[in-house]
């Protein structure tokens, strides 16, 4: 904060002597002008039953922004500031039905039409879904380790979509339940604390009565519950396949000991830990399904109950026959159903880690400028048709073109755009079994991404986009191809009015390696003359494929970016930081800011080989990462890094660094503030030597790591008269940068 003294020279009324009030006025810094430059717009469509930019926007014939209102409704519905707050807003969600004429599942992310709403079931996928939970806890287990992907035991995590562990889970919240009714059913009806624990015990069997009417979800409960019962549990261990009956040990009438079967209690009393406390749970349960259930069936009734309330051994026979070969039947259902659901989610699951990612990177304990996205939830080819562009722009000039910079939009993320592979071989018969050729859907084309580009240069927007997910643009990939296939790729983009604006983002970041990504989900069942066993043969074994989970690089490179861009955040890795500007001129390749603003993503590879780092350091192309062994203070690097920080703007070296376009856009945000529109007389006065203007302040302030103008910057400006333009020299390091505005004449001039 700065305060400057303004003399008047008009008589004191107070004090003869004085010719002139004098007085303090603040003059606001430029991080309180400017508090954000990290708000990203992510172009891609979450939920298509959501509203999206196109909509909320509407009809914009005959004018050229939008009212505080409609910017308003905006951000109520794709504003978001946190992951929760993502899934919350966009509620990613998949749906299905069943065929009965192919008596299989179909998952779809669209809603299906023309099939009755009662006829299609809604499956979040939010951080209860057991897929993203699985991706979630193995993220967080490989970055815990830091080991690459080929040391990683992916095989340890990935069967936590298999039934087994479906049902632990549910053990867990069994327990919880059992123990919150116990302490609920001790206390006297009235009490403060039994009512709100009647609140904790509705939410838990608001949870468990989610799955009544998902057959899907039952599931796995059924296929464990029919393994329980005929192995007593022996799914656990080493199933022998050895006939069990459960017995006591005795003494007979001749004193010879023996082992007879114990006698099975016709009682239903529950199995809990305190009997005298525990009231009629499975009553409850019972209760609660019929109530809630559409087609009550008591089939199912009796395994919600068993699932959570187990009960001692009643008598009851069971047709072993029939069980054995329901289990089979169900497993091998659940088997297909749940391949079908990994491939129909796989590509919307992809889109929510990244989101997750890009927030992940603002790791910090204390927060200050925090990253927020605004999700345009719509394709980018729809965004981009030509009676779209005009809504986009009227928005864009809404929130980019004022001297109010709350909603201002600095970067955007646009993910996988389209790579065609190096030309495969032509078979002219197939003698092995291949890979089955998938027309990938979703993707972004390159006349996409140019058209995109073309509006948002005029907005100063800086695009970060990756390549689409796969085998062919991973760290492995990389290391041994090189860039050459993406620098080919991006040479349109090349010496084009919105070059400094493409930030091509290269490798994409591997979650499940395609190689490593089968899950067993269980064995078939087999009766045999002294019971039942699972089978050991290979071909009984069940197990589907995930075929690789990626995520785009440029959802953690604009979310490294936007990051940084807080004093907060840089403060936790480097001592010399200037709390009153942004992290704009931070500069992540020099020095070793790399190997301190690391990202959140663990190493994948053990490195690139010298040929291909020479080839990326001769390019100088991209925004590339890293997977490098490195230390800093004696301590291991087992992050990703930044290699290096390149847009597509041609330089002496190759492409320039992204961090030029950022402090050329911020510096003429701000002389566009303080200027007044800039006037001629307020632009004289901003680039003058004395003490009080901007000029003098960023260069009174260098020394930060995040300082406006570092050692070996300048800046100039000169103006043209005939033109009307002022044209301003940023130097960098010696490397200048030119800046164009034009001028607002003025009725006097100012002395610099």
């Amino acid at each position: 904060m700065s305060f400057v003294r303004f003399k008047l020279d008009i008589p004191c009324p107070y004090m003869e002597q004085w010719t002139y009030n004098s007085y303090f006025v603040h003059l606001p810094t430029a991080m309180e002008i400017i508090y954000q430059t990290n708000r990203t717009m992510l172009f891609e469509e979450i939920n298509p039953e959501k509203l999206d930019l196109i909509t909320i926007v509407g009809d914009v014939k005959g004018i050229d922004s939008l009212s505080d209102e409609k910017i308003k409704e905006i951000n109520q519905h794709l504003l978001v500031r946190s992951f929760d707050e993502f899934l919350d807003k966009f509620s990613p969600t998949v749906y299905s039905f069943f065929n009965a004429a192919n008596q299989k599942v179909v998952y779809t992310l669209k809603k299906p039409e023309g099939i009755d709403e009662d006829s299609i079931s809604e499956i979040r996928v939010n951080q209860s879904n057991d897929f993203l939970k699985m991706l979630f806890t193995l993220i967080d287990t490989k970055r815990s380790q830091g080991i690459t992907n080929v040391d990683f035991k992916f095989e340890n995590l990935l069967d936590m979509i298999s039934p087994k562990k479906v049902m632990d889970d549910i053990r867990q919240v069994r327990k919880e339940i059992h123990y919150m009714y116990g302490e609920y059913d001790k206390l006297d009806d009235g009490d403060p604390k039994k009512l709100d624990m009647g609140d904790k015990l509705n939410g838990m069997f608001e949870e468990a009565s989610q799955n009544y009417n998902n057959v899907m979800a039952m599931l796995p409960l059924a296929i464990e519950d029919i393994k329980t019962r005929l192995l007593l549990g022996g799914a656990q261990e080493e199933n022998s396949g050895e006939l069990i009956q459960v017995g006591m040990l005795s003494i007979g009438e001749s004193g010879e000991l023996k082992i007879i079967e114990a006698p099975k209690s016709d009682s239903t009393e529950l199995m809990l830990l305190d009997e005298n406390s525990t009231g009629d749970l499975s009553q409850v349960f019972e209760e609660d399904y019929n109530s809630i259930t559409d087609t009550p069936s008591d089939y199912v009734k009796d395994l919600v109950v068993r699932t959570f309330v187990p009960l001692p051994a009643v008598q009851t026979k069971v047709d072993t026959a029939v069980e054995v070969q329901n289990y089979n039947t169900y497993l091998e259902f659940y088997k297909n159903a749940k391949d079908d659901f990994v491939k129909a989610v796989k590509p919307l699951v992809e889109k929510i880690l990244g989101v997750k990612m890009f927030f992940d990177q603002y790791a910090t304990k204390s927060k200050g400028m925090l990253p927020t996205m605004l999700v345009a939830n719509n394709k980018l080819d729809m965004l981009v048709k030509s009676s779209n562009i005009p809504r986009l722009e009227t928005y864009l000039n809404t929130v980019n073109a004022k001297n109010e910079f709350s909603d201002t939009i600095w970067f955007g993320i646009v993910p996988s755009v389209e790579l065609e592979a190096a030309g495969k071989v032509k078979v002219s018969r197939e003698r092995f079994k291949g890979n089955e050729k998938v027309v990938k859907q979703g993707g972004n084309s390159m006349e996409s991404l140019s058209m995109l580009l073309q509006v948002v240069k005029d907005y100063k927007i800086q695009m970060f986009f990756n390549f689409e997910s796969g085998e062919e643009t991973t760290f492995n990939s990389m290391a041994t191809a090189g860039i050459d296939k993406y620098v080919d790729k991006c040479a349109s983009l090349v010496r084009r009015e919105y070059s400094e604006f493409a930030i091509p983002c290269v490798p994409n970041f591997t979650i499940i390696p395609k190689d490593k990504s089968g899950v067993i989900i269980d064995s078939k069942m087999l009766q045999t003359e002294d019971g039942v066993q699972l089978s050991k043969e290979k071909e009984d074994i069940l197990k589907l494929w995930i075929e690789g989970v990626y995520v785009g690089a440029a959802y953690v490179a604009a979310g490294l970016v936007a990051s940084y861009q807080c004093p907060e955040y840089l403060r936790e890795t480097f001592k010399t930081v200037n709390k009153n500007f942004p992290g704009v001129r931070f500069d992540i390749e020099a020095g070793d800011n790399s190997l301190r603003t690391v990202t959140t993503m663990a190493k994948e590879i053990t490195g690139f080989t010298n040929t291909i780092k020479d080839a990326i350091n001769r390019k100088n192309f991209g925004f590339v990462f890293s997977s490098e062994n490195a230390q800093i203070q004696d301590k291991d690097i087992r992050r990703i890094t930044v290699y290096k920080a390149r847009s597509m703007a041609m330089s002496e070296d190759g492409f320039d660094s992204i961090y030029k376009t950022l402090v050329s856009t911020y510096i003429e945000r701000i002389l566009r503030y303080q200027t007044g529109d800039f006037k001629h007389e307020n632009i004289v006065r901003f680039f003058s030597n004395n003490p009080s203007s901007q000029k003098s302040k960023w260069l009174s302030s260098r020394g930060s790591v995040n300082s406006i103008i570092q050692d070996g910057d300048d800046m100039s400006f000169i103006i043209d008269e005939k033109s009307n333009m002022c044209h301003i020299d940023l130097v960098f390091n010696g490397n200048v940068k030119n800046l164009e505005v034009m001028i607002t004449k003025g009725t006097s001039s100012v002395k610099s």
